[in-house]
């Protein structure tokens, strides 16, 4: 298969795994898409397909009538480098954003463009205008989480396809996550397999580094 034919399999999967955890009650789901490193290392072909995924795909979501996103009053979020994009993939991106800026129940993040390093350069140098601007240097975790694009804490990262690494993604809310590493590829991942990741995620004792 091309690389494009991967993803776009990947990219069925993804609407199978919000309506799955939108049905056990999770209140947060965020999904790694696109990588500030996959934008700048892999193939201009790639990418161009991948982008033209992601435009069929949040435009599907936007003309839905009675979708999960109602149902669950679901917010959707596009986090990341967006100005990286193309104009009419954020254009999309911004009214399926505004769209769902009513919900508050659930939230639904996918990371575009996107890096944990990139995310806290940022929030470093917002928090650096703010030190300019009041004269003052005291930072506290507090200001950091708030100047993040996301400031919530992540609780379980499924990693698929073998791989037991963070791969650059939400360092700082990954702080204290628990790491479920699967051998099963994403276009191949299940409900059970989703179950399987909870059912261990709720028989461990989490410390927090006590």
């Amino acid at each position: 298969m091309k690389a494009w034919d991967g993803h776009r399999a990947g990219a069925k999967k993804v609407e199978k795994v919000i309506e799955w955890c939108l049905d056990l009650g999770i209140k947060q789901i965020s999904f790694y898409t696109l990588s500030t490193e996959n934008l700048e290392k892999r193939p201009k072909k790639e990418i161009k397909e991948l982008f033209k995924i992601l435009h069929e795909y949040v435009e599907k979501l936007l003309n839905e009538k009675f979708s999960l996103l109602e149902k669950y009053d679901v917010r959707v979020r596009f986090v990341g480098n967006l100005n990286k994009l193309p104009k009419g993939l954020i254009k999309l991106m911004g009214k399926l954003m505004e769209k769902t800026a009513k919900h508050q129940k659930r939230f639904l993040n996918f990371l575009v463009a996107y890096g944990g390093k990139s995310e806290l350069l940022h929030a470093f140098k917002k928090l650096a205008e703010k030190v300019v601007k009041l004269g003052k240097i005291e930072i506290r975790e507090k200001d950091i989480e708030e100047n993040l694009w996301i400031s919530e804490p992540v609780d379980l990262i499924i990693r698929t396809g073998g791989y037991s690494r963070l791969s650059n993604f939400l360092i700082w809310q990954a702080s204290y996550s628990e790491l479920y590493v699967t051998k099963t590829l994403w276009p191949d991942f299940r409900k059970r397999d989703l179950i399987r990741a909870i059912n261990w995620f709720s028989s461990i004792r989490r410390n927090f580094g006590k």
